[in-house]
Formats: C-alpha cells, structure tokens, sequence
C-alpha cells in the first residue's frame, strides 16, 4: 500500500496536469484543427511545461537551492514557482493565443494565477498542495469543457474525482502536507479556473 500512494503522486505529477488539459482539449474539441498544428503544440507544450521544468530542477539542485523533488520548504518552492511562472507566460505569448483555441489560453491563464497564487502563499510561509493545485483545476477545465462543447463526459469526471481523492489520500500517508493544505490547493486549482470561464464559456 506504501509504494501504490507513493506511485500516485508521481504518476499524477503537477507537471503533466496543463499537458493532459491541452490533450483532453484537441480530443473533444468539435472543431478542426490540422493534425500538424495539434502535433506542434503538444510537442512544444510538452517540452514548455514537463522537460523544461526538469531540467531547471536540476539546475536548482546544483546550486543547492532545492533538495529534493517534493519541495518539501515553502523557500524551496519559491524559485521553481517563479520559473513555472516564467515558462506558463512563454505558453501564452507564443503556443496559446486566443484567437486560436480561446479555451487553452484561458485555461493556462488560470494555470498562471493559480501558480502565482501558490507563490504568495509560499513567501507567507504557506504551503500549500500543488498535486491538488494541479488535478482541481483540471478537473473544473474538464467541467466547463463539457458544458461548453454539449459532450457528456460523466465517466471522466467520475474517475478524476476518485483520482483526486486517491491523490489526496497519497499526500496525506506520506506527510506532505496537512488537511488545511489539501483544502488550500483544491481552492486555488479551482477558483482561477471557475472565474475565468466567464471569458470563454458560452
């Protein structure tokens, strides 16, 4: 049981919770798009949001400015916030634009306040969950996906729900973080992602 929660926490990284959105977007979305253009930007997000990333994790380790994966400090989490942030602005000027698929540049707009949401908490010495930062606001983009396309997707939404709670239960055995945590994550993932829907969702 030990090793399957500690799976789960990295199989449902934060990192790939933007490129599953984009995915789950060109998967339902009704209208066309070329296969090359798809192609393009899942390649280019997946290098943006996951291999980037990475790579400047381990830039930070060898400065000493983080230990481990985990971030387990809020002063650990600052640096790699503030790239994140970096990264997620370079998505919306130059993979994303609105006139292209409006509700890919909203949704990483969302992603955007809600890492730099994370951020502030972070220097306030809060540490909140970024797992549940990451898997709530995908799910409410699922949601309002769903409602904006006319697609029934219960089975998706039932199975992210028992995702987000197997996620939650994983945080919770391996002490990385509180209840209050959990909830202050879910409320960031999702409220960014709740109120901009008023901008895209028709």
């Amino acid at each position: 049981m030990d090793k399957l929660l500690k799976s789960i926490s990295y199989i449902f990284h934060p990192l790939i919770m933007p490129l599953l959105g984009v995915v789950f977007y060109f998967a339902k979305s009704p209208r066309y798009f070329p296969i090359e253009v798809i192609q393009a930007k899942v390649v280019s997000l997946f290098i943006l949001t996951i291999i980037l990333p990475i790579l400047l994790y381990f830039l930070l380790k060898t400065l000493g400015l983080v230990s481990t994966l985990n971030l387990d400090t809020t002063k650990e989490r600052i640096y790699p916030l503030i790239l994140n942030g970096i990264i997620i602005l370079i998505v919306l000027q130059r993979i994303l634009t609105p006139s292209q698929a409006i509700e890919l540049y909203f949704f990483f707009v969302g992603v955007l306040l809600s890492n730099m949401a994370c951020l502030l908490l972070a220097i306030m010495k809060f540490k909140a969950s970024i797992h549940m930062i990451g898997i709530s606001g995908l799910f409410m983009f699922f949601i309002a996906i769903s409602i904006h396309f006319s697609i029934n997707i219960n089975g998706t939404l039932a199975l992210m729900s028992i995702i987000i709670g197997a996620i939650a239960t994983s945080r919770l055995h391996l002490k990385a973080h509180t209840y209050k945590e959990l909830i202050m994550g879910v409320f960031i993932g999702l409220i960014p992602q709740l109120i901009l829907v008023n901008y895209w969702l028709l």
